[in-house]
């Protein structure tokens, strides 16, 4: 039977729930139990594929094609578990459920309320994921006190009434403020937090408190005192470096003994070997990368979280120090790429910045610079190449319209803009792509059939395939299916390399996605790096 652990949050938002619940399935997954993780979101949203990424950061695709919050990647990048849709659940699918079942007649007439079918169908579809694993890691997002989480909460402490309190367990993250004149960390906030979860029905086994330092002995058994939850059951979590570093804290502070002991789970002391050699590789690691990702959705790092953590994975692995600069694609001077080792030009949706990615490219092309474009880079290096290079007239960025057919970058055949309520149907999830032999690509993945995740509306136009062919540049993956073009890149250059996928969402700390570990192989070779390096070593001279 699955034992279910609820992951709640007080205080105020985005304390780190996710990697909490993420470093919580490291560590029990090293104990040698099957995990899966599971992010409740209380907005209306039906889900996060339309929400404005300045607002909540990037979009997640899952293995099965769902967009879904980002905290699905912190789940997969700590576990190694590929999750599917129905491992993000949103009042608005909830909602959206109940009313569809309503207007059906499945009540039979009965008058729909919060509770009981609002509760139901969240039960229903966390129960729904378990599929016989050991442990369910349910994350509910929000903070308590927050009208709109509620329901979850209730439906949380139904699941603990019918399973039994050995089968399910609270896990409460809060915070523990820094008060600066007073030189004093307050705990206050943690008790009104607790008040306001027991409100609702539900006691903490475990408080998480998240600081910027770590905590004393003082200030945990206060906790322990006045939020009734045992010495041993409240663990420190103070900010990190690394978030990798995390699940080590988590295990040096108790968390995942707390959880053995609580669910009975009677499991040996997890094996941490491979995570801590992980970490070992940033051992004497003196070179460092300057890499620039320029894009268009910067004020919240989150928009671009997987490609971040991408590159630090391949970093890592490549034994370099990364050093990240952001570049607005809206406003930069071109000129100012030559300082940097590597550009990154990641996904977007919309018009605007396209412009100024086309102009990087180009810049990028002829000055022989490091390129990974990704998504909407793949498609800006194909227009640019068609304007530049092969003279195409038509290879206009001015607009992506509902009449594409004559532009280098088009809808998909079957697709229609009029049909669909948000616009043309999108490509979306795990999609196969063919590796041309002889080509960079096939170096870099090795394999004749790889398989990435897809998150895009437009298409490179086959019709102009054979003409930028013709002058030079390389169609490195196609889709075996239906004879796209996935991949692409260019000769004598160092590297130059884009792709219509998205190999970010499939990145581990301890498998770097391969686009990414080559593309900061070839960024540290870079003669810009070797530059540095040899001034920084004359400067010590």
């Amino acid at each position: 039977m699955t034992k279910y652990i609820f992951v709640t949050g007080g205080v105020v938002s985005g304390l780190g729930k996710g990697i909490t619940s993420a470093s919580l399935g490291n560590l029990l997954k090293a104990r040698g139990m099957s995990v899966i993780n599971q992010k409740l979101d209380p907005y209306i949203n039906v889900d996060p594929d339309t929400m404005n990424p300045f607002q909540h950061g990037e979009v997640f695709v899952t293995e099965d094609g769902a967009t879904t919050d980002l905290d699905l990647g912190h789940y997969e990048r700590f576990t190694g578990v590929n999750l599917k849709k129905d491992s993000n659940v949103t009042t608005g699918s909830i909602y959206r459920k109940v009313i569809e079942s309503e207007r059906k007649g499945d009540y039979l007439g009965a008058t729909v309320q919060v509770i009981p079918h609002i509760t139901d169908e969240i039960k229903r579809r966390i129960k729904g994921i378990s599929n016989d694993v050991d442990i369910q890691i349910t994350e509910i997002g929000g903070t308590v006190g927050d009208i709109e989480i509620l329901p979850f909460l209730e439906a949380a402490r139904q699941i603990r009434k019918e399973l039994g309190q050995e089968n399910v367990m609270f896990v409460h993250v809060t915070l523990v403020p820094y008060i600066g004149p007073s030189t004093e960390m307050k705990t206050k906030p943690t008790q009104h937090s607790v008040s306001v979860l027991r409100s609702a029905g539900i006691s903490p086994d475990v408080i998480v408190l998240r600081s910027d330092r770590t905590l004393n002995d003082e200030i945990k058994s206060k906790v322990s005192s006045f939020c009734d939850v045992s010495y041993e059951d409240v663990i420190s979590a103070p900010d990190l470096e690394d978030i990798y570093e995390v699940p080590l804290k988590m295990f040096d502070e108790g968390l995942d003994r707390s959880v053995d002991k609580r669910l009975n789970l009677e499991t040996n002391d997890p094996d941490l070997d491979k995570w801590k050699n992980m970490l070992k590789l940033k051992d004497g690691v003196s070179k460092t990368v300057e890499i620039a990702i320029l894009g268009k959705y910067f004020g919240l790092p989150d928009s671009y979280l997987s490609v971040v953590e991408s590159l630090n994975h391949a970093s890592l692995h490549n034994k370099v120090k990364l050093n990240l600069h952001w570049v607005d694609s809206d406003n930069f001077n071109v000129e100012d790429l030559k300082n940097y080792d590597g550009v990154v030009i990641p996904g977007g949706f919309g018009y605007r910045g396209i412009e100024g990615k086309i102009s990087a490219i180009q810049y990028l092309r002829e000055e022989k610079v490091p390129f990974l474009g990704i998504c909407l880079g793949l498609q800006c290096a194909v227009i640019e190449y068609a304007r530049n290079v092969c003279g195409i007239s038509d290879a206009n960025s001015s607009e992506f319209s509902k009449n594409t057919s004559n532009y280098v970058i088009d809808l998909l055949p079957n697709q229609n803009l009029e049909k669909d309520d948000v616009g043309a149907s999108m490509r979306l999830g795990t999609y196969p792509c063919k590796i041309k032999k002889g080509t960079l690509t096939s170096k870099i993945y090795n394999e004749e059939i790889i398989y990435e995740r897809h998150r895009h509306r437009y298409e490179v136009n086959n019709k102009f395939k054979e003409e930028i062919e013709k002058h030079g540049l390389v169609i490195s993956g196609m889709s075996p299916d239906n004879n796209l073009i996935e991949m692409i890149e260019i000769k004598d250059h160092p590297y130059f390399v884009a792709s219509q996928f998205h190999p970010e969402f499939k990145s581990r700390p301890w498998e770097p996605a391969p686009m990414f570990k080559y593309f900061i192989e070839a960024a540290s070779e870079n003669n810009n790096s070797t530059k540095k390096t040899i001034e920084t070593q004359k400067v010590k001279d």
